[in-house]
């Protein structure tokens, strides 16, 4: 039986290192978190995108590269299901809406590269939610860098995260994405919604027989 393997993606601001640490207590999963704040970069990106976007990206190519390397041999060594607040494509996502071209080319070579025999989550959980809903929450959390974010910029990347996902589901039949409107639940503050979304996770482990 497999080892879970259990990713959490969506838009900035949507939730997913809040949910991520709630199913890792829950069902006593290894929380793998993304590296954000340790980029140095990413001042400078919101600042001006075009100037600084690949070298943003490159950043968090390689690391998140390392991560998931790391985690492979962590779960091979140790036999404990995973779940990260992040899955290595959305790299993709933001480097093709801010990359030119000829720049996103190179680096999606690159990222090919890295990635053909990477770990791969057996599944994906989609939160999504409604710009005017991820612009609250991100002023809500107070990141410096993430003032700078424009609502232009989120509605795009509302767009392509919807895009990229429904691509993503069938290239990847294999892999089960379940998908949480962020609008209808706040599963944050309200323990009913987080209870559904608690209650969808153990019966997929069950039907999966995942090896807890």
């Amino acid at each position: 039986m497999p080892v879970p393997f259990i990713t959490v993606e969506g838009p900035i601001g949507v939730g997913k290192t809040s949910l991520s640490k709630i199913i890792s207590e829950t069902f006593n999963f290894h929380l793998l978190k993304e590296i954000v704040d340790e980029n140095p970069f990413l001042d400078k990106f919101y600042e001006d995108i075009d100037e600084w976007s690949f070298q943003t990206e490159m950043f968090f190519l390689c690391n998140r590269y390392k991560q998931l390397n790391d985690i492979k041999e962590y779960i091979l060594a140790n036999d404990q299901p995973v779940v990260a607040d992040y899955h290595i494509f959305k790299n993709l996502i933001f480097a093709k809406r801010t990359l030119p071209s000829l720049e996103f080319y190179k680096y999606e070579k690159i990222y090919r590269i890295l990635t053909e025999d990477m770990i791969k989550p057996n599944v994906v959980i989609y939160l999504y939610a409604s710009v005017d809903t991820l612009m609250k929450r991100i002023a809500m959390r107070g990141r410096e860098f993430e003032k700078m974010i424009s609502r232009e910029y989120m509605e795009q990347l509302v767009v392509d995260y919807h895009e990229f996902i429904s691509a993503f589901e069938q290239e990847h039949p294999d892999i089960l994405v379940i998908h949480f409107n962020g609008d209808d639940m706040d599963f944050v503050h309200n323990d009913t919604d987080l209870q559904k979304i608690l209650n969808t996770v153990e019966e997929t482990l069950e039907k999966r027989s995942f090896k807890a």
